[in-house]
């Protein structure tokens, strides 16, 4: 079972998602759990619909990526009560690689009232490319991160666990369906 986390915040190296990203990474791989982290402020893509979007080698490579993993775990800010472009720009550069992908999301946001904003990116990929969805996703606020960038709230670094274990199970479970 292997898994592409992606981090979609272009912010420093202390972007909450990329903390975020990065746990997941961890605990999977302290679960001996294939994993690969792309941190999209270390693959520049082109904006979708340009005329270089679909030729552009980064988007060949996020989309070999995508292809490549059986569940993808989607990191990503929320902004305006939605994902961050970056993570809708990057469906769509690699939306054919998402087919029947079993999906994770973990965001980070700066408040309460736009926790349930990831479901229109959910209800894409359900519908675009029959995405299995993880019902059990992470929503974390400033107040879950210390300034030195670690998690500090018990509540968000167990939901990050348990988030990316019932990614792996429930893309191990639609595997075995066939």
């Amino acid at each position: 079972m292997s898994v592409l986390v992606v981090s979609t915040g272009l912010g420093s190296p202390h972007t909450k998602s990329l903390l975020l990203a990065r746990e997941a990474e961890r605990i999977l791989r302290a679960d001996s759990t294939p994993v690969t982290l792309l941190d999209l402020r270390e693959l520049t893509l082109p904006l979708c619909g340009t005329t270089e979007s679909f030729s552009h080698p980064n988007t060949a490579r996020g989309l070999e990526l995508v292809s490549a993993a059986e569940a993808v775990i989607l990191a990503t800010p929320i902004y305006n009560y939605d994902a961050n472009a970056v993570a809708k720009n990057f469906v769509e550069l690699t939306g054919k690689g998402w087919k029947n992908k079993t999906v994770g999301f973990m965001c980070a946001a700066g408040g309460h009232a736009s926790r349930m904003s990831i479901l229109a990116l959910a209800n894409s990929l359900m519908m675009d490319f029959r995405c299995l969805i993880v019902p059990r996703f992470v929503y974390a606020t400033g107040p879950a991160f210390a300034a030195d960038g670690s998690i500090v709230d018990p509540e968000i670094a167990a939901r990050i666990a348990q988030c990316a274990r019932a990614t792996v199970k429930l893309a191990a479970a639609a595997k075995s369906l066939g």
